[in-house]
């Protein structure tokens, strides 16, 4: 099976090709043009490196979260627009899921941390042994406290990923002796990443059924029922 996986979750964008588990080609970007500039362009040069037209793709995978609100529908936008034609399947990923196949091949706990601003993370818990990645949490939303309670109880060595991963490291200040902090090659989420998980899983559905996963409100929604709730109490 060939397929198209693309990530445009954060400010790193990446979109890859596989067959079965093979990566084919693989463009991936680190910058601050946004992912509704650069998506279309590394899909089209995913293709040429690969050689292949988009009717070659057999599947679609995309992260569906959690990340920028704003780059989650543009990527999940896309891969609705490229199976619609020919309603192929797609596979939606946890983009923490994603991060954490960056380390299949290891034997350790794998601690996600993509950087959600006010001194907060997304995150969750793996287990990479044997070639196997295991989920051990669902993806959370949680203070840099509030995972350094959790992470303080945990035994094994535990590797740290994702554009959270070096503020949570600095934060945590040496207290967890059994934490590393990953290096850059394999910090951020890559297509490739959600790919692996996508054929592992083998759980595909049709890309009307993809939806986001953002584990907490926008800020303008937050606005909004703080706004509501004010409004309430002067009645």
């Amino acid at each position: 099976m060939r397929l198209l996986s693309l990530d445009a979750s954060a400010k790193t964008g990446s979109v890859c090709i596989t067959e079965d588990k093979i990566l084919l080609s693989e463009c991936f970007t680190n910058s601050s043009l946004p992912n509704s500039t650069v998506l279309v362009p590394m899909i089209k040069s995913a293709l040429a490196q690969a050689s292949l037209s988009i009717g070659d793709i057999d599947a679609f995978c995309v992260t569906n979260g959690p990340g920028s609100f704003t780059g989650l529908r543009i990527g999940i936008a896309a891969v609705k627009g490229l199976a619609f034609a020919d309603n192929l399947d797609c596979a939606q990923i946890s983009t923490l899921e994603c991060i954490a196949y960056n380390f299949v091949d290891d034997n350790c706990i794998i601690c996600p941390a993509m950087d959600a601003r006010c001194n907060q993370v997304y995150t969750a818990l793996f287990r990479a042994e044997k070639g196997h990645i295991e989920r051990l949490s669902e993806d959370m939303a949680l203070s840099i406290d509030e995972l350094k309670d959790i992470l303080i109880n945990i035994g094994e060595n535990i590797i740290l990923a994702g554009d959270g991963a070096e503020l949570c490291y600095n934060q945590f200040n040496g207290l967890l002796k059994n934490i590393r902090l990953s290096g850059l090659a394999r910090r951020y989420q890559r297509a490739y990443g959600a790919a692996l998980a996508a054929i592992t899983e083998n759980n595909f559905i049709k890309g009307c059924e993809i939806t986001p996963s953002y584990l907490r409100l926008s800020q303008a929604e937050r606005e909004l029922r703080k706004g509501n709730e004010n409004d309430s109490n002067r009645v």
